[in-house]
């Protein structure tokens, strides 16, 4: 039996407030937030940044495996075939202090958290920092600080305006492991091996900086009230063992970089040898042709990017780059976008230009995504993304350490919050702080590293989770209700039916659903734990279903698409 009728005047702000602040009310704050049916199966990898723990995590926000050790990250994490993890950690390190993102050791852990390998890069000259790229033979690429004195940079050309004291440099080591506590340097590249200038023809390197684009100018610089000693803070690096080349995210540029691998440490130093002729020289950059004296700020097209890497073997767009580009002092205002571009390289993996006055190619991104209103997807800082193998993509809102899931039409079909702050748990319901992640990883379900590993689904990891959790309501059916739920809808969305579960069932139930307006729209005593409900003549909207349990009212949000 069905009936209509208008809701009480005093039921009314309740209600309304109940639907306007449904999301805190419910308590999702944290953990899974959205959930579709056609995300992509597998499971989340991420390591917070104020937490020594590194999480994976199922889509339904539930702890798969928890590994805890005794530094927090320094940033990068990476989950490896061999089903070991290898992270950096940040150790104390007062003379890199400032600006962020710094490491300092790399160790290897098994799956019981086991130190396996670590080696430090820590000292008063130089340290590890920001990300690693792991190498098919087992090597590890680490990006390196270097501090040189403010006097060897003057002897380089650099303007004494813009620069107050010494300088960081960039090296890239190649190392390989040796025993549990060592490494050999195997290769190395320095930036300070490729810089020219135009301010002091008394120095090194003085030339036209637009007819060296295969050099870094070391006047360069991307606020010209910048002087702090980091001058690049390059924050990622990709490997591409196919053409054997090194891809750098060169943050206080606005670019990426191209460099050769295939070249010996003293060709990687000189402006020749290796597979590209080239020696250690840029072999392409893209993003800010004004680094080069071959555009200016119209031109610009990352704003301080993170996690640059090349689409792996077998992906949609397998070869292209793609980046988070933050962002960060954008002309048309500050949102993030995820850029994807196409470069000008040729069959024998070579980059072209067109002549000497144009920047490199392409003019415009091959493929973009923003946010329906840009400013709503916007992290000032780190960030990440993955291009999974149905052609979805895995993002990573560092800044506010949301992972959120889009499908191939550009339409968000899942997302997580991560809710550890400070080594703790955060409470579902309460808005989280201090839980920013650099960046998060997909892991295939049949991913080598996960065989033999016990995948059995824990708990959310946030405190006094909600049950039934929104995956159980959207994601499953109706024979697999938690215990712990007391009323679970689905599908939500829906269309033309709404299936609901109740459980533990009883007796004198009675239901009812009302519209956004607070309009009663159905009133009916429940017989049966399951049931559907006709929602052919309801209108596209938002929706409660309210039912009293017991002594308690339970209420549920669902939208009629």
């Amino acid at each position: 039996m069905t009936f209509h009728q208008n809701l009480q005047p005093k039921y009314m702000k309740y209600l309304i407030f109940l639907l306007l602040f449904s999301e805190v009310a419910m308590g999702q704050t944290v953990g899974l937030q959205q959930d579709k049916s056609d995300n992509k199966p597998g499971y989340v990898l991420f390591a917070p940044m104020t937490s020594k723990s590194t999480f994976l995590i199922d889509k339904c926000g539930r702890k798969i495996h928890e590994w805890d050790r005794f530094y927090y990250p320094g940033d990068a994490v990476y989950f490896l075939p061999d089903g070991n993890l290898l992270r950096t950690e940040h150790i104390q390190n007062p003379v890199f202090n400032a600006g962020g993102g710094g490491g300092g050791r790399i160790e290897l852990i098994d799956w019981n958290s086991n130190l396996l390998w670590y080696y430090t890069i820590s000292d008063s000259t130089q340290l590890q920092h920001h990300d690693i790229a792991p190498m098919p033979n087992g090597d590890i690429l680490a990006i390196v600080w270097q501090i040189k004195s403010r006097a060897f940079a003057l002897s380089l050309g650099r303007d004494p305006a813009k620069l107050k004291a010494g300088i960081r440099f960039t090296k890239i080591v190649e190392l390989k492991p040796v025993g549990t506590d060592s490494a050999k340097i195997v290769w190395q590249w320095n930036v300070w091996d490729h810089l020219n200038q135009d301010f002091d023809p008394t120095k090194p390197n003085y030339d036209t900086i637009s007819k060296h684009p295969e050099l870094v100018n070391i006047n360069y610089l991307y606020s010209p009230q910048f002087s702090h000693p980091d001058w690049l803070h390059v924050n990622a690096i990709d490997y591409n063992p196919l053409t054997d080349q090194i891809l750098l995210s060169v943050h206080n540029f606005n670019e990426i970089w191209v460099i050769d691998h295939s070249t010996t440490t003293a060709q990687a130093a000189s402006h020749s040898g290796g597979k590209y002729g080239k020696g250690g020289d840029l072999l392409y950059r893209w993003g800010n042709p004004a680094a080069y004296n071959r555009g200016d700020s119209s031109d610009q097209k990352f704003f301080l990017q993170h996690n640059a890497h090349w689409i792996k073997p077998g992906l949609p767009n397998a070869g292209k780059i793609i980046v988070f580009n933050n962002g960060n002092g954008r002309p048309t205002g500050n949102y993030s976008s995820i850029d994807m571009i196409n470069p000008p390289i040729t069959d024998s993996n070579t980059y072209t230009l067109d002549n000497d006055s144009t920047p490199y190619l392409p003019k415009e991104e091959f493929w973009t995504y923003t946010d329906s209103v840009p400013s709503d997807f916007y992290s000032e800082n780190i960030g990440g993304v993955q291009v999974l193998s149905n052609g979805s993509m895995l993002i990573c809102s560092g800044a506010t350490g949301t992972f959120f899931e889009i499908d191939s039409a550009k339409k968000i079909v899942w997302k997580y919050t991560n809710p550890i702050s400070h080594d703790t748990a955060v409470s579902q319901g309460s808005v989280p702080v201090a839980n920013a992640v650099f960046r998060c990883a997909f892991i295939e379900p049949d991913f080598p590293g996960l065989t033999g590993k016990d995948l059995t689904p824990g708990n959310q990891i946030e405190q006094n989770p909600i049950y039934p959790s929104l995956c159980d309501a959207i994601s499953t059916g109706v024979d697999n209700i938690s215990e712990k739920a007391k009323l679970s809808v689905f599908p939500n969305p829906a269309h033309n039916y709404l299936n609901v579960a109740i459980s533990p069932f009883q007796d004198n139930l009675i239901l009812n659903v009302f519209n956004f307006e607070g309009k009663l729209l159905l009133k009916s005593k429940i017989k049966s734990p399951k049931f559907t409900i006709d929602l052919s003549e309801y209108t596209k909207g938002i929706y409660l279903i309210r039912i009293k349990h017991g002594g308690e009212i339970f209420s549920r949000k669902f939208i009629k698409e």
